[in-house]
């Protein structure tokens, strides 16, 4: 649609017909000036300056000079600080579990899969457990289950190798035979660099390397009473810009 220019300069009435103002005589030889060499805007055309060149533009593109020719390109993105958060992706378990394996084994429901934006970026995890194990005709500490995360880099977030030691992040110890409607909380957290791009899947394994029975957000009476408490566990990863 054209934009005509006109009615600028003193004296000319307005479209709306009403009285015409007085105008300094500078303006008005300003905006007759104006009216004469721009009386439709839309005639000018991006071929009429020198060295543009236009290629397939596409939306959100700028005219931007290279040096040497007006051209088409997206603008920049800024760079994004170091140490700033990108994206938080959480899983959370409220279903119960219950596992006798005595390696280990994935948590059923209990992962979590980001993609990294950037190869540079890094990955903290955190990683929160209710569960407890069993004590029935056992002594009382001679049981004690574990946890650990696999994905990316997180297998090394495990204690040091020591002869038939059981390698984890952390344990749900054992209660006495008194405490069985309680559950206990295992937790960890761990910074990761995957160094990739590619979608990423942290899950979460446990073990119950002796005799007896782990639970996951249960107790181990687990009664239809109110005093029989159930719970939550949870993964959540953040990447944050390297």
């Amino acid at each position: 649609m054209a934009l005509v220019i006109t009615r600028l300069s003193g004296g000319t009435t307005p479209a709306d017909g009403s009285d015409p103002r007085t105008y300094p005589a500078i303006w008005n030889a300003t905006a007759t000036a104006l009216e004469a060499v721009a009386t439709d805007l839309d005639t000018l055309e991006l071929s009429s300056l020198d060295g543009v060149t236009l290629s397939s533009p596409v939306d959100g593109n700028l005219l931007t000079y290279n040096g040497s020719a007006w051209v088409n390109a997206v603008p920049a993105v800024p760079a994004v600080p170091a140490g700033s958060v990108l994206q938080v992706v959480s899983t959370t378990l409220t279903s119960t579990f219950t596992t006798a394996s005595r390696s280990y084994t994935p948590l059923t429901g209990l992962s979590a899969t980001i993609t990294p934006s950037a190869t540079s970026s890094k990955i903290m995890i955190w990683v929160s457990i209710q569960g407890v194990t069993d004590t029935e005709g056992v002594t009382v500490g001679s049981r004690a289950a574990m946890f650990r995360l696999t994905g990316g880099n997180s297998a090394a977030f495990v204690g040091d190798a020591a002869s038939d030691r059981n390698r984890g992040v952390a344990s749900f110890p054992q209660v006495d035979g008194a405490s069985q409607r309680v559950m206990l909380t295992a937790s960890g957290n761990f910074e990761d660099s995957p160094s990739t791009t590619s979608a990423t899947t942290y899950q979460v394994q446990v073990i119950q390397p002796s005799s007896g029975t782990l639970y996951i957000n249960r107790s181990e009476e687990d009664i239809d009473a109110p005093v029989s408490p159930r719970g939550a566990s949870t993964i959540t990863l953040m990447e944050v810009a390297g």
